[in-house]
């Protein structure tokens, strides 16, 4: 093979970006809070909030803190450090000396601060406890916008199931026909099933802590230092025990109950809650595309995809992409089982390194997911000649239940099959009702229904309005800022979509 006089040495980082999203298109363009700078950006904002920790229980000095915090892009609780894109290279490239990418961080952060503060930066800690700060801050910020992203679809969902409340549709089990329901029934369980996703997401993501426990989980240093700048052993353990609360306020996270560095429930929960959001989606997605096939019908995305080769075609390309964020997101939630199973001693080996990548690609995914969903259901068109068209399709047989509970102990369940299989062969079941012999006098004097209602499928669905009324008495499913500490919105976060006031306009049927 010949060599490439370009070709950088082994072990030296390409400068090309790696990943930009040209295989993750249910991802890309909606990811940005995910990005490698987003992590380097909040790992410099856990280095700066433990200055600014060590400042609240009266250890630093505040001025030290203060000057750090300029000298290294302070913004705020809840928001990574600005202006630190350009020391990713570097970052990226030493990290592998080191088993992760704190280790090169802190030798760069210490020059970029005054020599008299310069101390202060990272004293006392260890690499996991900013490492896992700062991927908890990334997970916020990315769970909220998930979130936002997932109530949007769940405001939209609720608006269509009230829309479509009375439709007659099919209900399918095993792929086939079975029995009339509403189509306001179907979305209203996408409705519930969103919520309930959501909700539990929220409360994850309000429990996400900060970590601070030292480099054996006794926090040990930090007694250390506060001894060594107050000079009473009695002081220096009560601001020692103060500290990982303090850092946790700074960061806008929740303070740790203890040291987790070997008990990953704060990743294992959160991936759970992923998971779940995005299972709800993909249920979603499959159907749409079900739905969608040219011989059913009954749905169409707004925007459908085009074909490069079949210009007839209108992909539902949300739908296909959140399937692909569904079939995935599992396997990273069992990575992050996997790797808690197996974070052994005080400090896991490997299984934390492996914990990293799976979640980063599994909040990647929900925000993608969560995000096409909100665009796909705010689109989504029902064509109800469509719909009318496949309940109509089997020529009543669709109430064949409804046949064999009401007509059997008037008739007989031979004679129920006997018509069942006339329909079958071509007639429709209001012939093969009339034709039958005495049964109108037979369903008169037995208090039973005309044969016009009993073949007639909106007198089938049971409880189905009833059951849409009551999975929207249940939304909005709340208000996302809930899920912050303190109540602060992320950057840029909209208001929660709840539930519309006033009339709403109709929505376009696609014919």
């Amino acid at each position: 093979m010949p060599t490439d006089p370009q070709a950088q040495p082994l072990g030296r980082p390409n400068r090309r970006a790696f990943d930009t999203g040209l295989l993750a298109p249910v991802s890309s363009g909606r990811d940005e809070a995910l990005a490698d700078a987003e992590v380097l950006a909040g790992l410099v904002a856990a280095e700066v909030a433990l200055v600014r920790a060590w400042a609240e229980v009266g250890v630093a000095p505040r001025e030290a803190a203060n000057a750090v915090s300029a000298a290294l892009g302070w913004r705020g609780a809840g928001r990574g450090c600005a202006d630190v894109d350009d020391w990713l290279a570097a970052v990226v490239e030493e990290a592998p000396q080191g088993g992760n990418p704190v280790m090169g961080l802190v030798p760069r952060l210490r020059a970029e601060v005054s020599p008299d503060t310069r101390h202060w930066v990272h004293r006392g800690a260890t690499s996991q406890d900013v490492l896992d700060s700062a991927l908890m801050l990334v997970a916020h910020r990315a769970g909220r916008e998930t979130l936002e992203c997932a109530r949007r679809t769940e405001a939209a969902l609720a608006q269509l199931a009230r829309e479509e409340r009375d439709r007659i549709a099919v209900a399918r089990t095993l792929t086939q026909h079975a029995v009339p329901t509403t189509f306001g029934l179907r979305i209203a369980g996408w409705v519930r099933a969103v919520r309930r996703a959501s909700e539990r997401l929220a409360d994850a993501i309000a429990a996400l802590p900060a970590q601070l426990a030292g480099a054996g989980g006794t926090l040990a240093g930090y007694v250390a230092v506060a001894g060594a700048e107050l000079g009473s052993a009695e002081r220096a353990e009560q601001a020692a025990a103060e500290l990982p609360a303090a850092f946790a306020a700074e960061l806008g996270l929740a303070a740790p109950d203890g040291p987790w560095h070997t008990l990953r429930w704060p990743v294992t929960e959160l991936g759970d809650a992923l998971v779940q959001l995005v299972d709800a989606l993909g249920v979603i997605a499959a159907e749409v595309a079900t739905l969608s096939r040219t011989e059913i019908g009954e749905v169409a995305e707004g925007r459908g995809g085009g074909s490069s080769a079949m210009p007839q075609k209108q992909n539902p390309v949300h739908a296909v992409l959140i399937r692909s964020a569904a079939i995935r997101a599992p396997h990273l939630g069992a990575t992050l089982h996997a790797a808690a199973a197996l974070a052994v001693d005080e400090r896991p080996d490997g299984a934390w390194h492996a914990e990293w990548p799976a979640l980063r690609e599994l909040l990647r995914l929900a925000l993608g997911a969560s995000s096409h969903a909100a665009d796909l259901v705010s689109g989504l068109h029902v064509d109800a000649e469509a719909v009318q068209r496949n309940v109509e399709l089997t020529r009543g047989l669709i109430v064949a239940e409804r046949l064999s509970l009401v007509l059997g102990p008037v008739i007989g369940a031979e004679r129920v099959r006997e018509i069942v299989s006339r329909v079958r062969g071509g007639a429709s079941l209001r012939d093969a009702l009339a034709a039958e012999p005495g049964l109108a006098h037979a369903l008169a004097a037995s208090g039973g229904p005309t044969i016009d209602a009993l073949a007639d499928p909106a007198r089938y669905t049971g409880l189905a309005q009833q059951l849409v009324d009551a999975a929207l008495a249940g939304e909005p499913a709340g208000d996302p800022d809930a899920a912050a500490p303190g109540g602060a919105a992320p950057d840029g976060a909209a208001p929660d979509a709840g539930e519309p006031t006033g009339p709403t306009a109709p929505r376009q049927e696609h014919r």
